[in-house]
């Protein structure tokens, strides 16, 4: 699996009198997006503890686990559809003349 970054190290040249745009909402998004994905991760996790679990008969039911995994299953690729829309805006943006 191939992990993401994101550059915190570009500062926009804004007046501070302006109102256009705010570093704090900028921030706001990218906070947003790594608890998101730490929740997927959680999700994530917790699905394998649980199959686990069930296939070495510690207890967990089989309707818990299938549970679990479509849990995970679902919010990944939620996320995963998120990222498209991100990168097809960011695609979409690039393209524009300035």
């Amino acid at each position: 699996m191939t992990s993401i970054s994101i550059t915190n190290g570009i500062t926009p040249n804004i007046d501070p009198g302006s109102t256009s745009v705010s570093t704090h909402g900028e921030a706001d998004f990218v906070e947003t997006l790594k608890e998101t994905m730490q929740k997927v991760e959680g999700l994530q996790t917790d699905a394998e503890k649980q199959v686990e679990q069930m296939v070495t008969g510690q207890g967990t039911d089989v309707h818990s686990a299938m549970i679990a995994v479509e849990k995970a299953n679902l919010s990944f690729q939620l996320m995963m559809q998120v990222r498209n829309k991100i990168v097809d805006a960011y695609q979409q943006i690039s393209q524009m003349p300035f």
